[in-house]
């Protein structure tokens, strides 16, 4: 098989295995928190592109298992594990979030403020 083929094909398999790691394919359309985090979005804009292309995919479906955008009481109980744990969890992957959240790019402090956005949803 042609190099450019075998690259296409990897590549298809490797964006599959992305997506089945933040999602069942369920849908839970009618749950109000879902809905309400689809509208939360950061002010600052550079972050808000960052939340954007790593984060809202997995973030707004609650049948992901992720903890939904402007979740308080779910997020509560990871605040108080403290932000370096929670930042380590997104670095090394926790459960089905890829190493980095999807943001190879993304710093720490990138991360914290990431992870206190979708705590708070403001």
């Amino acid at each position: 098989m042609p190099v450019t083929k075998r690259l296409g094909s990897t590549l298809a398999c490797a964006m599959l295995g992305l997506a089945a790691g933040c999602s069942d394919g369920g849908s839970s359309a009618s749950n109000p928190l879902e809905i309400a985090s689809r509208d939360l979005v950061p002010a600052d804009g550079q972050l808000a592109g960052v939340y954007n292309r790593s984060c809202r995919n997995c973030h707004t479906i609650a049948a992901t298992g992720a903890p939904l955008t402007g979740d308080t009481n779910v997020w509560e109980a990871r605040l108080a594990k403290g932000m370096d744990t929670l930042v380590d969890s997104v670095v090394n992957g926790y459960g089905g979030m890829p190493p980095f959240g999807m943001c190879m790019d993304c710093d720490a402090q990138q991360f914290e403020d990431l992870i206190a956005f979708m705590a708070e949803g403001r």
